[in-house]
């Protein structure tokens, strides 16, 4: 068998995986990073607007759900995107219990089901502060500095939220080994796109990736400074980042640079949505 044989051989094998897995559950983990794509869209395009001077914020995900509820039909948007999240952290639940990628128990494992873990729980954290904004229950603000103190309160704190910070800062590395190594390229099953779908696929996927490190970056360092001053003052979120960025020399270019990044991260999320692999088994 040749090299394009196995290759068709594996195609068809993934396909019948995809097409295997239960009809509502491969639908509604789409959606969920569909919806997620969004919501950094959004992050994006007021990012972008601040650093043009045309408005805009330097706004967190929360942020951008209030955004959205000012917007004509907002509250129904609002309901779907809160859906549909959930249809993201269900599928986070699904990789850390049923381990269909078989990412096994060894140290890489292990950190993968971590980071499916985490992602759940601010992904479930953003799909019920959407649930509030639509009920006018939630301001969208930021909650990182009152998750900062709680951390702070318990035993060992500081070394947790030192812990913390470097796990951020290691994702962020993560994320640009990711990019430039083109191994989120894997994800996709690109024998079902067209050429022009892959070659946004790739280059929003690199510079998206890399924005979003960034933006890590500075949210884990500015965690572990929390920890070593135990002042949970110190600990910002992607608002905070983006301010920070925004505050340096040439800081409204480079926002606008980032902003555009977690823009086309948006993009590559609902690329990534229709075209990812969803396996159950």
């Amino acid at each position: 068998m040749d090299i394009q044989q196995s290759q068709q051989k594996n195609r068809n094998h993934i396909d019948k995986l995809d097409t295997e897995t239960i009809p509502w559950l491969r639908r509604y983990a789409r959606l969920g990073y569909m919806a997620r794509g969004f919501v950094y869209m959004i992050v994006g395009i007021l990012a972008m607007m601040a650093a043009a001077g045309a408005g805009g914020s330097k706004t967190n995900t929360g942020g951008a759900m209030q955004s959205v509820a000012t917007v004509p039909f907002g509250e129904a948007l609002l309901w779907g995107l809160a859906f549909s999240l959930s249809g993201y952290v269900l599928w986070r639940i699904i990789l850390i219990i049923n381990d269909p990628e078989k990412k096994g128990f060894g140290i890489k494992g292990i950190a993968a089901k971590i980071s499916y873990l985490v992602s759940g729980i601010i992904y479930a954290s953003l799909s019920y502060e959407a649930f509030a904004i639509a009920l006018h229950a939630a301001s969208g603000s930021s909650n990182e500095k009152s998750l900062s103190a709680k951390l702070l309160q318990l035993p060992f704190g500081p070394w947790l939220a030192g812990i913390a910070g470097i796990m951020i800062i290691g994702y962020g590395f993560y994320e640009i080994n990711n990019a430039y190594s083109g191994k989120y390229k894997a994800e996709f099953r690109e024998w079902k796109m067209n050429k022009k779908e892959i070659g946004i696929a790739v280059k929003a996927g690199k510079i998206g990736l890399t924005a979003r490190a960034i933006v890590l970056f500075i949210i884990g360092y500015f965690v572990i400074l929390t920890a070593f001053t135990s002042d949970p003052d110190n600990t910002i979120g992607m608002d905070g980042a983006l301010a920070k960025i925004s505050a340096q020399p040439f800081g409204q270019i480079m926002l606008g640079v980032v902003a555009f990044g977690l823009f086309l991260y948006g993009v590559y999320l609902i690329l990534k949505g229709r075209y990812r692999k969803i396996i159950f088994n």
